[in-house]
């Protein structure tokens, strides 16, 4: 397969990862707004053909790095960020409660979004 490039569709809220013209994993995630701005993840996914390339990390610090060029936190509510998260304390700071918790009520007040 030829390189992996990651691209940020901010309006449909996906962090994707494109190999040879073809979306081949990606990160679903929103921008909460309050109590703080922050990117929260939802969902990871890289298609069957795909697993075990690494792409999933890939994407996870991706989203880390955009984060941090755009001065915001990441509170990760995707299981598969939460991990790779704490295997990357030096990439990955630890998100604050508080951000996890308004994360998780946006998802109650949103239940058709994800």
């Amino acid at each position: 397969m030829s390189e992996i490039q990651i691209r940020d569709d901010r309006g449909a809220g996906r962090l994707e990862a494109v190999g040879e013209g073809e979306v081949v994993g990606h990160i679903e995630y929103f921008v909460l707004e309050s109590p703080a701005r922050a990117l929260v993840p939802v969902h990871t996914i890289v298609e069957p053909a795909h697993e075990g390339k690494g792409i999933a990390g890939s994407l996870a610090r991706e989203l880390y790095a955009l984060a941090e060029r755009e001065g915001v936190p990441v509170a990760p509510l995707c299981p598969y960020v939460v991990k790779w998260a704490e295997r990357h304390p030096d990439e990955a700071p630890e998100a604050d409660p508080e951000l996890l918790r308004a994360a998780k009520e946006w998802l109650v007040a949103h239940p058709g979004r994800f």
